[in-house]
């Protein structure tokens, strides 16, 4: 992944870490795909993070 493409990745996972702390902040504008929103914020958090330690091994 070259540094456009984390610039772009990271700029996902800022978006969606907004609208899940937004969702804990005001629960009762919670639209109703916030839980799928929720799992692919961690789930894509995970995945990156996973590449950079094995990125950062070699």
């Amino acid at each position: 992944m070259n540094l456009a493409q984390n610039k772009y990745f990271l700029s996902l996972l800022v978006l969606l870490n907004a609208m899940v702390l937004l969702g804990q902040i005001w629960p009762e504008g919670v639209p109703p795909f916030a839980k799928t929103v929720n799992l692919l914020f961690l789930t894509l958090s995970f995945l990156f993070f996973i590449y950079l330690l094995i990125k950062h091994k070699k």
